[in-house]
């Protein structure tokens, strides 16, 4: 073997490696946005946890995807162990398809000039060149994904054919045989594969490898079977990496997937190498097809994942007990850990993440305004500690969405995605102003704690009708942009105009008493304040409901004030009705 061929080997290797990512990178694209949503909402059904984990990772064609997606969500508390436990199963499972497809490559020659044109070897050329012209072209995105694929997936079977043609040579050397000899002690190659495996980071990359080298014939069975127990132990190496950094959980889960693979490798060589010592196995010392290297990787994932299904538990169990409990995550804390860097790589399932973080800031300054009016208008004490951490939630959601949401890739979203991009983009700042307007209405009550002020029963009468008006319109906000709920969205603006309505009047009649003495300046002018940051807040949320109809209705027109003019239109009947019913439930009970 001359320095030519070891060049080959390296290329071939690079060549594989790159066409696989590119393939599943493409794969991803195309079907991971549903995908990988559908297993963000997992059940605790070990069945379908493992069914869904052996799908998604048989399309993206990668293991250590799927598993650092999972490290993803049980680090953002959107998964639990226990569905974690299943999807991981179900992911070592689903990773054995690429073998499987590497197989296709044939050990054997062609009879035919037809039948050799259909080998996956030859055809490779061709996907690669269609593949070429796909991307190249200005058709749609979903054309250019395809063309990825399938130049990923031609330029996989040049690589392999290339590794295959430059350790072709090896199959005569003394040393190359006196290794794979070596190899035949279970110890060492479970190490060798489970080092190989961890230095590329790919157990599939990994079997391709050895398919390679058993092209030669110089690969017995004996050699191959360790190799193959430590390419699953390897590839455990990804979780690990991902979860550094993580939740206990998260850290948990990569535990759980290397405690998997090294109890299945235990008890399955305990299995096979008692049999072999008691009845043995006559094709022991034969050597191994690059078909037979897929189908043992196969069986080992099949038959391990259905022996822990019942045990799944134990799973769980040791993992918790090697990553000690520690002290309690704050549950705001972990709702900002949904903003994953990790799903940065699934821009679909980073961007949903964050439509759930404003979709909590929503609930939270909901919280704080409720918070807020209990101490001014019913007399109820407030917790300063649960009203700081909130506002500070809000703040600091505000500036991590913004951040976070740069990072991901508008480029790889569907058009409904990015019309979710535009939309949280404009929409987060209003709930975080939500925040700012209900602080103020804060400070304003312990200046009135302060100062020993007490407002007379006609202005807490009218205070509690514009508080109910106020946390109605927020909770109808939130409600509209968690579900993108066109109708609830479109009653806002009439309910807004009803307390600007409010507003009004309540400042006439303050003034009016303010004039007569009914009324001093250390009452009236916390009042006004009050009354005033109540308006702004429902400015906020009527610009969030314009967003809300605009990005979630078929417009393509994305200026507000011109899609507010059509609304109206569109809802002008309704409108009216809506706002003689909030007329009648708020306004007109304080004028």
């Amino acid at each position: 073997m001359d320095i030519f061929a070891i060049v080959k080997l390296c290329g071939g290797l690079a060549l594989f490696i790159y066409g696989m990512t590119v393939m599943g990178d493409a794969l991803e694209k195309v079907a991971g946005e549903k995908l990988e949503k559908t297993l963000e909402t997992m059940t605790g059904n070990i069945f379908k946890s493992v069914t869904l984990g052996a799908i998604v990772t048989a399309i993206i064609q990668s293991s250590s995807a799927t598993t650092v997606m999972v490290v993803g969500f049980v680090n953002a508390g959107i998964m639990t162990l226990k569905q974690a436990v299943g999807v991981i199963m179900g992911a070592n499972i689903g990773t054995t398809m690429t073998a499987q497809l590497l197989r296709l490559g044939g050990d054997g020659a062609a009879t035919s000039t037809v039948m050799a044109f259909m080998k996956p070897s030859n055809l490779a050329y061709v996907a690669v060149a269609i593949g070429f012209l796909l991307m190249i072209s200005k058709k749609k995105r979903k054309m250019k994904d395809v063309g990825e694929i399938l130049l990923g997936l031609g330029v996989l079977f040049i690589g392999m054919n290339t590794m295959e043609g430059a350790v072709s040579g090896l199959r005569e050397l003394p040393a190359f045989k006196a290794m794979f000899t070596t190899l035949k002690n279970p110890i060492l190659g479970v190490l060798a594969g489970a080092l190989v495996t961890a230095a590329i980071q790919s157990s599939s990359a990994s079997v391709g490898i050895l398919q390679a080298v058993a092209a030669t014939g110089a690969v017995s069975y004996a050699a191959a079977i360790p190799i193959i127990f430590g390419q699953n132990i390897g590839t455990c190496i990804t979780a690990f990496m991902s979860s550094l950094g993580g939740s206990k959980n998260a850290r948990r889960t990569a535990m759980m997937h290397l405690y998997f693979n090294l109890i299945g490798t235990i008890l399955f060589m305990i299995g096979m190498y008692a049999i072999k010592a008691v009845i043995g196995f006559s094709f022991w010392d034969d050597a191994i097809t690059k078909a037979a290297i897929a189908n043992f990787h196969t069986i080992f994932n099949v038959v391990v994942t259905f022996f822990f299904i019942p045990f799944n538990g134990v799973l769980v169990k040791l993992a918790e007990m090697t990553i000690k409990a520690e002290e309690k995550d704050n549950e705001l804390d972990l709702e900002l850990a949904r903003l994953d860097n990790r799903f940065l790589e699934t821009p679909a399932v980073a961007l949903e993440q964050c439509h759930k973080v404003v979709t909590t800031m929503g609930h939270i300054a909901l919280g704080n305004l409720m918070i807020t009016n209990a101490a001014i208008v019913d007399g109820i004490a407030p917790n300063k500690e649960t009203f700081d951490e909130n506002e500070n939630f809000l703040d600091n959601g505000e500036a991590r969405i913004n951040k976070y949401m740069l990072a991901i890739k508008e480029d790889d979203l569907s058009p409904e995605s990015h019309r979710l991009y535009e939309e949280i983009m404009h929409i987060v700042s209003d709930f975080e102003k939500i925040g700012d307007y209900t602080e103020n209405i804060y400070e304003r009550y312990e200046s009135i704690v302060e100062n020993g002020v007490a407002f007379s029963e006609e202005a807490v009468f009218e205070l509690k009708v514009m508080r109910d008006a106020t946390e109605e319109i927020v909770e109808l906000t939130t409600q509209a942009f968690e579900n993108g709920d066109i109708p609830v969205a479109a009653r806002i603006e009439a309910l807004e105009d009803s307390i600007d309505g409010m507003r009004e009047a309540l400042k006439s009649k303050h003034i009016h008493r303010l004039r007569t003495g009914l009324c001093t300046i250390d009452v009236g002018m916390p009042f006004l304040d009050i009354i005033q940051n109540y308006e702004k807040i429902a400015d906020h949320c009527n610009k969030i409901a314009v967003y809300v109809m605009m990005y979630n209705d078929d417009t393509d027109s994305f200026d507000v004030h011109e899609y507010r003019k059509t609304s109206k239109k569109v809802y002008g009947a309704e409108y009216d009705k809506w706002l003689t019913e909030y007329e009648d439930k708020y306004l007109n009970r304080v004028v």
